[in-house]
């Protein structure tokens, strides 16, 4: 009998800290359970075959024949071997060395038959496990893992590939970032294979809580950055936070979170970013409401690269909203807008809105598009001028509501994807993007003017720029003997009277982070830019970042040689003159 004292794990030392507990990432068991699952099941098949051409071979070897003068004469194991050999594989080179007699034919025959019926078993066995589904996905997570494997660039795990999964991929490789996917729906990972992305992208079926598949998914591989629980569900989202954080601790995870309760689980268990996209939507709105053109400058900053710059609201005054909205949406919207300083009056989706004139502005927060069509369609014949905010609840009406065309569209998968983009591709805009929600409407039109004179009408891909001797090794030997402000470094390099189309939003210098920095700030060596720009905005300060003689020509307006004796000569007669 088993000591069942011997079943019970040694206690381990616990730590306040689970980041200090090495542990392995476990392996995906399914990644090798085609090659069990293959001999499994065709390990019947293959005995047949190897005993019925074994006992062939043998037995004609051990049938008595002649030779071409009527001597008895026994063929070899290894002519009998031969001989069956080709007749197995229906080649038939014919009776060799000499001529059958009647009793090896008669072997022979039944050889053919036997291995014939042996063969069909097998390959029948064949069949039946390539349709068996358990052995597809078997072999889907083993190339699917092999993949993963061979990724020789950073990428991001992406668990769930719904609506705001899918928007983050898509703007991901836009920016040509890789990425990998898991969702339990087969149907969303099929749909990967008709995706135009630039790079493909690994996708495989299964519970992304799990931490083998995680671990299949490349969560221990040295070239993942980080990973986002998109699932829709907050309990599955919770999990794979939970798997991240005691596997991968240093790793980055945004989760998306409509519960309160879960999220605060999320953030215990180390999440990077927590986001709900009711209560985001609430803060956005009134934003939008009290500083539009802040929120406009949000919203354009957080969109996909080349985005149009839309149009902003003007203010709402004060007054009374009214809200027809049920669930967690309603509790969330009803708590920003009386923290706006609003006041709010709730009426049941299912009573209709009633007579609404006297109010400022309308929320319809159904769970049905079709609903919150109807009331806003209702509120809108009553008051035109009301502010109309919907609530839309599946990407397939968007353009019901694009024609409706409401002041504000509600769409929890669009916002999650917007903030789980700006986050994860360069955090320090997020940084900068929580700086202007408290920025004036003056403020953020003067800045927003200044980007769009820099850098067109399109959104800018905002990224990162550090003054090291690996990234800027030219600006490095400039600083060392002269000064260089920002707006300089920002020049055109083959025009000094102009300006490159970058932008500067943010600066980190010493651990804290100036957003929108003058642009006659002196650069100082290890300074941390962040700088938007259009896609190829990064090729027009290169020259400058590793050419001294570039900056001193668009600080200067001197055109001077790039060979580094000359440039030494030059610095010469600079100190001479000083």
């Amino acid at each position: 009998m088993v000591n069942p004292l011997l079943l019970v794990r040694p206690r381990k030392r616990r730590t306040t800290d689970l980041r200090q507990n090495q542990v392995s990432i476990p392996a995906q068991a399914v990644a090798s359970d085609a090659i069990f699952l293959l001999l499994r099941r065709m390990r019947l098949p293959l005995v047949v075959l190897v005993v019925v051409f074994t006992v062939s071979v043998f037995g004609l070897a051990a049938v008595p024949g002649t030779d071409a003068q009527g001597t008895p004469h026994r063929l070899s194991v290894f002519e009998a071997f031969y001989v069956m050999s080709y007749t197995a594989t229906t080649i038939g080179f014919g009776e060799i060395p000499y001529a059958f007699s009647t009793a090896q034919r008669i072997w022979v025959t039944c050889s053919i038959y036997a291995s014939v019926i042996a063969w069909a078993y097998a390959i029948g066995m064949v069949l039946s496990l390539v349709q068996d589904e358990a052995f597809r996905e078997a072999v889907s997570a083993q190339r699917f893992g092999r993949k993963v494997r061979h990724m020789g660039e950073p990428f991001h795990i992406i668990a769930g590939y719904g609506g705001a999964g899918s928007r983050v991929a898509k703007a991901l490789d836009l920016i040509r970032k890789r990425f990998v996917v898991i969702d339990r729906q087969g149907a969303r990972i099929d749909r990967l294979e008709t995706e135009l992305f630039t790079s493909e992208a690994p996708g495989l079926e299964g519970d992304a809580a799990n931490s083998a598949v995680l671990g299949l998914a490349g969560l221990g591989h040295k070239r993942c950055a980080g990973v986002l629980a998109m699932t829709g569900d907050d309990l599955a989202n919770l999990g794979v936070v939970q798997a991240v954080h005691l596997l991968r601790p240093e790793l980055p995870v945004v989760a998306w979170s409509r519960d309160r309760a879960i999220a605060e689980h999320m953030r215990e268990f180390g999440a990077t970013h927590v986001i709900n996209p009711y209560d985001r939507f609430g803060v956005y709105l009134t934003i939008g409401l009290r500083r539009p053109v802040s929120l406009q400058l949000m919203q354009w900053l957080m969109a996909p690269l080349g985005t149009p710059l839309g149009e902003s609201a003007p203010p709402i005054p004060d007054g009374t909203w009214l809200v027809c909205a049920e669930g967690v949406f309603k509790d969330e919207i009803e708590r920003d807008l009386r923290a706006a300083g609003y006041d709010v009056v709730h009426r049941d989706v299912h009573e209709g809105v009633g007579h609404c004139h006297g109010y400022v502005g309308f929320v319809a927060g159904a769970d049905s598009d079709t609903v919150n069509l109807a009331l806003g369609a209702e509120v809108r014949r009553q008051m035109p001028e009301i502010f109309l905010c919907l609530r839309q609840s599946k990407a397939a009406a968007a353009p019901l509501y694009e024609a409706f065309a409401p002041d504000s569209i509600f769409l929890a998968p669009d916002l999650v994807a917007r903030e789980c983009f700006a986050r994860i591709v360069t955090p320090r805009t997020w940084a900068f993007l929580e700086t202007v929600s408290a920025w004036s409407d003056e403020r953020s039109q003067e800045f927003m003017d200044h980007v769009v004179q820099r850098c067109g009408t399109g959104s800018p891909n905002g990224w990162r720029l550090a003054l090291t001797r690996d990234e800027a090794p030219g600006v490095l030997r400039w600083l060392a003997h002269d000064t260089l402000t920002l707006e300089q470094l920002l020049r055109h390099p083959t025009d000094p009277q102009r300006h490159a189309p970058v932008a500067a939003l943010g600066l980190t210098r010493g651990g804290e982070f100036i957003a929108a920095p003058p642009e006659s700030t002196a650069l100082q060596p290890g300074d941390d830019l962040l700088l938007a720009s259009p896609s190829r905005g990064y090729a027009y300060l290169r020259d400058a970042l590793f050419n001294e003689a570039v900056i001193e020509y668009v600080v200067t307006g001197r055109a001077v040689p790039t060979t580094w004796a000359f440039r030494v000569l030059s610095r010469l007669r600079v100190s001479r003159r000083r």
